[in-house]
């Protein structure tokens, strides 16, 4: 609980909306947002650019627990990152989607996979890994959710491979996907593989002339006149 309370940031609501509003906000240091879920109406807000990205540092999880406070008030809410809109050109944050939560009740969110290790099979038989599934939905309490879920794939040979099950889950978090699912794979070293036939052909096709693009021109002009 002390890692949310660190996590708290004062907000104001906002009446005027639009993309004009929305721009006004933003040349003023502030991001448009708004607040959904928890049986309510959503809520728009404005939240001080600086202070939201230096929360966003102090999280260092995308799945991290804010405690919204409205300013003026003796309100607050709890809420998660929904969806984080930002510039396609400056990756500049321009707008967010809070979803109010409840402490107590638990969510379901998509954690990343972190490998850990090299495989044997990489070392000593040349072989590659293959990463199929980087995120695994996960199911616990906000305060539970883990940073990321741990592959440890040293002992992996060419031809093995490591699921949802053989991973490090933290107490208190269980994975809804189906535990065969294949996280992680080493492979043989795919090869790009030519026949004598083809590799003759190779060696005696001619190359191609580079083609003159004036020259051509004078034939085809030529070709009208005639």
């Amino acid at each position: 609980m002390s890692t949310t309370s660190q996590l708290s940031i004062e907000v104001e609501t906002r009446e005027a909306l639009g993309s004009r509003e929305s721009r006004r906000l933003r040349r003023a240091d502030l991001i448009p947002a708004v607040v959904y879920g928890g049986g309510r109406d959503p809520v728009a807000i404005q939240v001080p650019r600086r202070d939201l990205l230096e929360l966003f540092k102090k999280a260092g999880s995308e799945h991290a627990v804010f405690l919204l406070k409205l300013a003026g008030t003796g309100k607050e809410r709890h809420c998660m990152v929904r969806e984080l809109e930002k510039d396609p050109v400056t990756r500049q944050v321009i707008h967010v989607d809070f979803q109010r939560i409840d402490l107590k009740e638990k969510v379901r969110v998509e954690v990343s996979v972190e490998l850990v290790g090299t495989p044997v099979g990489v070392k000593t038989e040349g072989g590659i890994v293959d990463f199929i599934s980087r995120h695994v939905e996960v199911e616990c309490l906000p305060t539970d959710i883990p940073q990321h879920l741990v592959a440890d794939i040293s002992g992996l040979h060419i031809g093995q491979h490591l699921e949802v099950q053989h991973l490090a889950i933290p107490e208190g978090v269980v994975a809804t996907v189906e535990p065969e699912r294949v996280i992680v794979a080493v492979s043989a070293p795919r090869k790009l593989e030519v026949t004598e036939e083809e590799a003759a052909e190779l060696l005696e096709a001619e190359p191609e002339q580079p083609e003159i693009v004036g020259r051509r021109r004078a034939e085809e002009e030529g070709e009208e006149e005639g």
